[in-house]
């Protein structure tokens, strides 16, 4: 009785490609959603933009509150008369409690606008994928940072480790589905 061969185990990834890929590993292998992805694309895009918004905002506030602030003091020293004194009190008062306000609700709105943005990540399949791909591949934070993502897709070919040479590549031919491919150049002997 034969035992019957046994085929050698080949990795589905980390084996090099043929003679003419030239010293290329291929770390990792994802196929994306196009449709998905272009509709995140600007998901992304306008969650970040929301909340670059939200903190420009605040800080305008911030500044008027401050302008406020000052301009009370030459109000307050150039002028005599009773009703000063009512309007520069008001004022002081008005300031505290706005910076009060902005000191208690600053940190909330940040963080609301942190889970937005980590809800409209979590959401995305492809996002998912693209991130434990590079963590798998690299030893990379436990988020990869969206811009990296929305690059990939603006660029179709992203260094993610420069000194281990290691980029991820986004083969966009096929229309219905996207294959990222993060790769690595083993260099040549000389």
């Amino acid at each position: 009785m034969n035992p019957a061969p046994v085929a050698p185990f080949v990795p589905k990834y980390g084996q090099l490609l043929g003679p003419e890929a030239n010293g290329i590993l291929v770390l990792e292998e994802v196929i994306l959603d196009p449709v998905a992805a272009r509709k995140e694309q600007h998901g992304f895009r306008a969650a970040m933009a929301s909340f670059a918004l939200t903190m420009r905002r605040i800080v305008a506030l911030r500044l008027c509150i401050a302008v406020v602030a000052i301009a009370n003091l030459p109000l307050f020293l150039l002028n005599t008369g009773w009703w000063i004194y009512a309007v520069s009190l008001t004022l002081v008062v008005a300031v505290h409690a706005a910076v009060s306000w902005l000191n208690r609700h600053e940190p909330r709105i940040r963080q609301r606008r942190m889970l937005e943005l980590h809800l409209h990540r979590e959401r995305s399949d492809n996002y998912r994928k693209v991130r434990d791909a590079v963590k798998y591949v690299i030893d990379a934070p436990a988020r990869v940072n969206e811009n990296l993502y929305l690059e990939l897709l603006a660029a179709k070919r992203v260094a993610l480790h420069l000194a281990m040479g290691t980029v991820a590549l986004l083969d966009t031919s096929d229309d219905s589905a996207w294959k990222l491919q993060i790769v690595r150049e083993i260099p040549q002997a000389a």
